[in-house]
């Protein structure tokens, strides 16, 4: 049975309730506000767990767990121990497919309709497969490849399209643009049977827009779109806060739908939330923050963020180099380039949510004579690995990947844990690899991937704030496979990789206080590795081990393999094997 608590009288208190939780954890708060009313109305028509609601990125699943049997437990979001973030499967068997990157949720769904019609079983039983997505998430291509593998299979299949005009920054590209039409001026889809006539039941916000093109209107026939060419019956644009319009459309739909059906819904991200509404990012992710006035309460700090950096480095040296041009895929303010798009739009490129796309569209830059900055997250460049290793490194191309959240990230978890780019980054040929040691040393890391053009180079850097040392007035290029000794001893070496290099000097000063004469190395270069310098430090320190934070200690697997001293084997420090936790940033 649906959820028998559900009906209009649940929306207030579960907007109430998650803004209160996320006042006192922090997290995402906009998306989740933006779909109160849909989390009610499709948890008062479907029959869940049976019925599996899987949700696109899942970071706007807070009203669904407070639903589901977790509001005691919703102020314990993205804590350690508490709840995650995003809808993970250990959680609940309200959660039947475990989210946090985009465009995932339609191929998860066809998968369960599948299943189900194959005599399939799982925990909750098998019935309707519901998949709501955001108009950010769609502009990702895996989206299209399930749609269109979905309007093939033809399975009884629920698409809700969450459009809200808005991801973390506004949506870009065609399929946006195409949204916006389908809803713009005056009304002109019909609904089918199963809301004929709602679109004129729209708030005057929802309709207010520019006419659609021309030749959109002398083309298409009524029911004529995108997706119904693709195989889905379409049903839309209907007011996703009325909850009366979406009962109505859910419960005629799941009467008669013997095929993909996509839905298309109209919201607003932080709706009920003036601060949340307000924002530029529409409380996407926030910190704890005063629920009366939306204040949110970070901590000060005296150093500028790693991401910042990145951003005013590589801005100053566009500005001397017209080949300069820089790509993200839909994070330019996570990314810093929201800056550099400021000052060289014409140079500046967000793909959307495609990671496959951003990372040959800039190996085409890069064969093009371009020197491409390509800034994804560590999490994020997983997604285009195959891109990575056929259109970059097979071509040696000197495509310039700005790594950021690399490393563990706290309370998003082991979803957004920038833990695998070293490990499928060093292992590709002709590929140079870097890990800043603080501020000072990104810039000159971010320097040294503009002038090398023999090749594919990355560079990671952390998430948060710096150390708060100098940044160079200018940077200096580094010698590729050379790293420095940052303290000199006799006893004991420490080589750093990365940001541990602050917990390398103390842990130095500890040996020191101990009398035991301690050098400490930045190794810089995960590859090439400075060999000559971990050979040299193994045989003159009598106790030599080496401090990151990569998975399963795969710094030290390259060490050894590197420089095969017995000096070194089994002193490294790594992730481990277990990495499904919120966690503190690193």
């Amino acid at each position: 049975m649906a959820l028998a608590a559900c009906s209009l009288l649940t929306v207030a208190p579960v907007s109430a309730e998650t803004i209160s939780a996320v006042s006192v954890t922090g997290g995402h708060l906009g998306a989740g506000l933006g779909v109160v009313e849909l989390t009610v109305a499709l948890h008062a028509v479907f029959s869940a767990p049976r019925d599996k609601i899987i949700w696109d990125v899942s970071h706007q699943s807070y009203p669904h767990k407070i639903l589901t049997g977790r509001r005691d437990r919703i102020r314990t979001l993205r804590q350690e121990g508490g709840l995650s973030g995003f809808t993970k499967r250990s959680e609940s068997v309200y959660d039947p497919f475990g989210t946090a990157h985009s465009s995932t949720s339609i191929s998860a769904a066809l998968g369960f309709a599948a299943a189900r019609d194959l005599g399939g079983q799982c925990e909750g039983g098998l019935g309707d497969a519901i998949a709501v997505i955001g108009d950010g998430a769609l502009s990702g291509g895996m989206a299209f490849e399930a749609m269109n593998n979905a309007g093939h299979l033809k399975k009884r299949l629920f698409v809700i399209l969450n459009d809200n005009e808005m991801s973390i920054a506004e949506p870009v590209g065609a399929m946006s643009s195409y949204l916006s039409r389908l809803y713009a001026g005056e009304p002109f889809q019909e609904l089918k049977a199963a809301a004929k006539g709602a679109v004129s039941l729209l708030p005057e916000p929802f309709r207010e827009g520019a006419k659609r093109a021309k030749d959109m209107l002398k083309h298409m026939t009524v029911g004529g779109t995108l997706f119904e060419e693709l195989g889905f019956s379409y049903v839309g644009p209907i007011d996703g806060h009325d909850m009366d319009q979406l009962l109505a459309v859910l419960r005629t739909v799941k009467a008669r739908a013997h095929g993909p059906v996509l839905i298309h819904a109209i919201t607003r991200k932080g709706k009920g939330y003036a601060p949340a509404e307000r924002a530029q990012d529409k409380g996407h992710a926030t910190a704890r923050f005063d629920v009366v006035t939306g204040k949110q309460a970070k901590a000060p700090s005296n150093a500028p963020s790693y991401t910042s950096v990145f951003a005013e480095a590589l801005v100053g040296l566009a500005a001397k180099d017209p080949k300069i041009c820089a790509v993200t895929a839909a994070m330019p303010d996570g990314t810093g380039l929201s800056r550099f798009m400021e000052r060289y739009a014409s140079r500046c490129f967000d793909v959307g949510i495609a990671e496959q796309h951003a990372v040959t569209f800039s190996a085409g830059l890069a064969a093009g004579g371009m020197r491409p900055f390509c800034a994804i997250y560590s999490t994020f460049l997983q997604r285009g690995y195959d891109q990575v290793v056929h259109d970059v490194a097979i071509q040696r191309l000197p495509v310039r990947f700005a790594i950021d959240r690399a490393g563990l990230v706290g309370a998003d978890g082991a979803t957004h844990a920038g833990s695998f780019d070293v490990a499928f980054l060093a292992n590709l040929p002709g590929f140079v690899v870097m890990a800043a040691a603080d501020e000072a040393e990104l810039v000159h890391m971010t320097y040294t991937a503009a002038c090398h053009d023999s090749g594919p180079i990355a560079f990671r850097y952390p998430r948060g704030n710096g150390t708060g040392v100098p940044l160079p007035e200018v940077p200096v290029k580094l010698e590729i496979g050379k790293g420095r000794l940052v303290r000199e001893g006799t006893k004991v070496a420490i080589l750093s990789l990365g940001t541990r290099l602050g917990e390398a000097l103390k842990a130095a000063d500890q040996l020191e206080a101990k009398g035991l004469s301690t050098t400490v190395a930045d190794l810089r270069f995960v590859k090439p590795l400075d060999t000559a310098l971990v050979e040299r430090l193994a045989r003159s320190c009598p106790e030599c081990g080496n401090v990151d934070l990569l998975p399963l200690g795969h710094g030290t697997q390259r060490l050894e393999r590197a420089v095969p001293l017995p000096a070194l084997r089994g002193r490294g420090t790594g992730l481990g094997a277990r990495i499904d936790q919120p966690g503190c940033v690193s």
